[in-house]
């Protein structure tokens, strides 16, 4: 599965914005799809992961609250929601695709798509 993760750019604190994750060619239903990101010499980090199967989803400590996962109607993309944006969100976003049981864990996911930039600063 080719993954094209897209929404990312330049907004300020308190700001609001909507990254897309879509596959070529397929529908998303029937794979778990993780968010991550990695700032600037830091580790990449799970954000939030939505399930393949009931619909769980897992979200870090750090967005609770501030993020929301969801699949669309046609299950063609997954979107990340990031409201109440903090500079500390600063990173490039990474949608990652598994057909094995969500998870947080990067190494569970097999299709991962390029980056998308997120840049939260006044």
């Amino acid at each position: 599965v080719q993954l094209q993760a897209s929404g990312g750019g330049l907004v300020q604190p308190g700001g609001s914005l909507r990254l897309s994750c879509a596959a070529s060619g397929f529908t998303l239903d029937h794979y778990a799809i993780g968010w991550f990101r990695q700032a600037p010499g830091k580790e990449r980090e799970a954000v939030s992961c939505v399930s393949n199967t009931d619909g769980s989803t897992y979200y870090a400590d750090s967005v609770k609250g501030r993020f929301t996962i969801s699949r669309d109607n046609d299950k063609a993309a997954v979107a990340l929601q990031m409201n109440s944006l903090k500079p500390e969100d600063t990173a490039v976003y990474y949608c990652a695709a598994t057909r094995r049981l969500y998870s947080e864990n990067e190494n569970e996911y097999y299709s991962w798509g390029q980056g998308t930039l997120v840049t939260v600063s006044s």
